[in-house]
């Protein structure tokens, strides 16, 4: 009289019917929606990499990125190399040129701080193409055994800025 569903083997919630709609309903979404939400993460986490360095002398205390000084010639005086950095104005938020030279000046700077150099010895700070954009229209008429077509496009580049440098210990009192 009753019909018996079949069982299957779950190894998240053990034997249950094997119709989903009958089962708890929100145990398959979860399961799907956590992989998506880790590869998400994982994305958002990666992505907001834009600044990397290389460590090449001695690692010092923390400072102010306030403290830290940009250098376009080395000092005069003693210094101590401590990383190669390198950034962008990636997800920076800036429209005009100024204000992502702007971005990639603040960001070398913070680097800088965080590994305890007071200087940074300024390579190049400069455009980087990071895609393009483009858009089209096209029209057509047509009748009996005879059509024209037109179409018109354009596209731009997009730009981002990128900079590097060397972090400096520059010795207290040199010019």
């Amino acid at each position: 009289m009753f019909a018996t569903l079949p069982r299957t083997a779950d190894p998240f919630h053990g034997n249950r019917a094997s119709i989903p709609s009958l089962t708890c309903p929100g145990a398959l979404h979860q399961r799907s929606r956590r992989p998506f939400m880790a590869w998400a993460l994982s994305c958002l986490a990666l992505g907001g990499c834009v600044t990397s360095h290389v460590i090449v002398g001695k690692v010092r205390p923390a400072i102010s990125p306030s403290q830290v000084q940009l250098y376009l010639h080395p000092p005069s005086g003693k210094y101590e190399e401590i990383a190669i950095l390198d950034t962008s104005s990636k997800h920076s938020f800036s429209i005009t040129a100024q204000g992502k030279t702007d971005a990639v000046i603040d960001r070398l700077k913070s680097e800088a701080a965080k590994l305890g150099a007071n200087g940074i010895l300024l390579n190049n700070v400069g455009d980087q193409a990071v895609g393009s954009v483009g858009t089209g229209v096209v029209t057509g008429a047509g009748g009996g055994h005879a059509s024209v077509g037109v179409g018109v496009s354009t596209t731009g580049t997009v730009f981002q800025k990128s900079g590097n440098g060397v972090a400096i210990y520059v010795e207290p009192g040199t010019p």
